[in-house]
């Protein structure tokens, strides 16, 4: 069990990518890091060894996201870790690089279920822990693409659930704002390694890098962002102006 003062952070996908990165960033002594994973556990368990190092204490939590019933469980373990929540980084998405007229009716399921759905389903189970938590902090890692709604003929599963990602950030910031639960988005962009070339579509001129994001988070996460609830940071080079 955590103590009172300990900072208690959540984040999903935390075994690689990321998740692995922002765990690490955010790792420090007094924090109790909860590294939730699926595919990925050695990832994960590197990332608790190095955290560890860096002062913070871990706890892995397994479990596929497009199971509902594993998602409860999670939650359910997290709760029996610790009486309060700071931060929950809803950090996990699929992007499959299909076409629309080749999407099967399962693997549309199945990345709603884990991009959209999980999102809803995490936020409102942590819902009392950050309650106990609070000042606290939800942050969704959203998609610069998902900003506005326009025609996707590819991909179109995740950019839809990416589209609700962004409906459930403003839905939340208005409904646990008044228990002192600030709800923003961060946006990237094309990120380095990631799927597809942008080409010369970033004014930047370059891909987005991990610290890119990790500058957002830590913003959000800072008091100077005590009044911010509901936005939706654009990290992307203003690639998609």
């Amino acid at each position: 069990m955590s103590a009172p003062h300990t900072r208690v952070i959540l984040i999903t996908g935390a075994g690689r990518g990321l998740g692995r990165a922002l765990a690490l960033h955010l790792a420090a002594p007094d924090t109790l890091l909860l590294l939730h994973h699926h595919q990925s556990r050695m990832g994960a368990q590197d990332v608790a060894r190095q955290a560890q190092a860096q002062g913070a204490r871990t706890l892995l939590l397994a479990a596929d996201l497009a199971d509902a019933a594993a998602r409860t469980c999670l939650m359910q373990e997290a709760a029996a870790a610790t009486p309060h929540l700071n931060v929950l980084i809803n950090n996990v998405g699929v992007y499959e690089e299909v076409g629309l007229g080749e999407i099967e009716p399962a693997a549309w399921a199945r990345v709603l279920e884990v991009t959209c759905n999980a999102v809803q389903h995490l936020i409102h189970a942590a819902w009392p822990l950050l309650a106990a938590g609070a000042p606290a902090r939800v942050i969704n890692l959203g998609d610069s693409a998902a900003d506005r709604i326009t025609a996707r003929t590819t991909a179109t599963h995740y950019h839809a659930a990416k589209l609700g990602v962004h409906l459930l950030t403003r839905s939340y910031a208005k409904l646990l704002g008044p228990q002192g639960i600030t709800v923003n988005q961060v946006s990237p962009g094309f990120l380095e390694g990631s799927i597809g070339e942008p080409g010369s579509a970033v004014p930047l001129g370059r891909l987005g890098r991990h610290a890119d994001i990790l500058g957002a988070v830590d913003y959000l996460l800072s008091p100077q962002a005590a009044y911010v609830s509901g936005a939706n940071l654009l990290v992307s080079g203003g690639w998609n102006l």
